[in-house]
């Protein structure tokens, strides 16, 4: 039962851009297979700057697959009016956030990624 708010979301992204507000979903993870991080953005119109954001976490598994998780995103993206949806196709970046989480360029926690392009994971020369 819960599966159907994962479809939902999926679908949702899979129409492309139709109007504003958008949302964008990004994941983010310790390594590519595993994201532990789910952030969603809300912009208004083309040239607004995101205006709401929201985060989601996961201690084990994998947050894509987290039925519960994809239920409240779906209910953040109503509540704000969303009439399109923009999804990250695989995981792009650490989970923390520098000047948040940690000072520096690297992520001392996340060690897969130092040294790689986020939006690729191929390492940087």
């Amino acid at each position: 039962m819960e599966e159907r708010f994962l479809k939902r979301l999926r679908k949702k992204a899979r129409k492309g851009l139709r109007s504003w507000p958008i949302a964008t979903i990004a994941f983010y993870g310790p390594n590519l297979s595993r994201a532990t991080k789910v952030a969603v953005g809300i912009a208004r119109s083309e040239n607004a700057g995101v205006e709401e954001m929201r985060d989601w976490n996961v201690e084990r598994g994998d947050v894509r697959a987290d039925p519960g998780v994809a239920r409240e995103i779906l209910e953040f993206i109503e509540k704000q009016g969303v009439l399109s949806v923009a999804m990250t196709g695989g995981i792009i970046g650490c989970p923390h956030q520098e000047g948040i989480d940690y000072e520096g360029e690297w992520c001392p926690l996340c060690e897969f990624w130092h040294g790689r392009d986020r939006f690729t994971g191929q390492m940087v020369d």
